[in-house]
């Protein structure tokens, strides 16, 4: 049986990017929706010809209404353990801080960062997918007046980690499409302070820009790319 469509998606950008190896120990950050559980999938189906240990971790917080049980049923069957660690991201907050998406991500990040060290893993894995990618580099050009976005693949320089982004060349139509056809379990972040974001605007923003045409969303995905950048003629 041929591979699904999205799996497809995700072995060129493992391919392109050279994420994954023999040897490989990864952590994958799973949120419990769509997106992580898809790619569990994917990892799991990897396996079968890559030598590497995987194992999943969810960021538990106060601010959510996760139902994990399904999900722990579909990672046991996977055979990908999975650990929660649960957190209180309001504590962390210092005097006159206001909560927002940023710190909390933050948040998680330090901990999977710091469980990964404590753990021996070599590679973090998260289940941003190619929208998120060109909504973060729209939201930094509005916000920050800046070109920043966030890379298939990352070397964290003060850590021996790499970040891998398997996703990065699969459009959130394909991953909705692959989770109904799979019929998985999932839960929306549910969290008050979400509104707050900007990422709601961009996402908007890019369904302008591309009228949801995955050509039109990997061309520009493409543009981000270093050597498709033609300095000398920015200013």
């Amino acid at each position: 049986m041929a591979n699904p469509k999205l799996f497809r998606a995700i072995d060129k950008a493992v391919k392109d990017y050279a994420m994954i190896s023999d040897g490989d120990r990864i952590l994958l950050a799973a949120s419990g929706g769509k997106d992580s559980t898809a790619l569990a999938d994917y990892l799991s189906f990897r396996k079968k010809r890559t030598d590497f240990f995987i194992q999943a971790m969810h960021i538990s917080t106060e601010m959510e209404n996760a139902q994990l049980d399904a999900i722990e049923t579909l990672f046991c069957r996977w055979k990908i353990p999975l650990y929660t660690l649960k957190i209180s991201i309001k504590n962390r907050l210092k005097q006159g801080q206001k909560m927002n998406c940023y710190w909390c991500s933050t948040q998680r990040r330090t901990e999977l960062i710091k469980y990964a060290l404590d753990n021996g893993f070599t590679k973090i894995a998260f289940g941003h997918h190619l929208d998120d990618i060109l909504e973060t580099a729209l939201m930094n050009i509005f916000t920050k007046e800046r070109l920043v976005g966030m890379p298939p693949i990352l070397k964290l320089e003060k850590f021996p980690i790499t970040i891998i982004r398997p996703l990065a060349l699969a459009d959130i139509a394909t991953i909705k499409q692959h989770v109904h056809e799979r019929s998985y379990a999932s839960y929306t972040c549910t969290c008050p302070y979400q509104s707050n974001s900007h990422r709601k605007l961009a996402r908007t923003r890019l369904e302008a820009l591309t009228g949801g045409s995955y050509i039109l969303k990997i061309k520009l995905f493409n543009a981000l790319k270093q050597q498709n950048i033609v300095s000398d003629y920015l200013h």
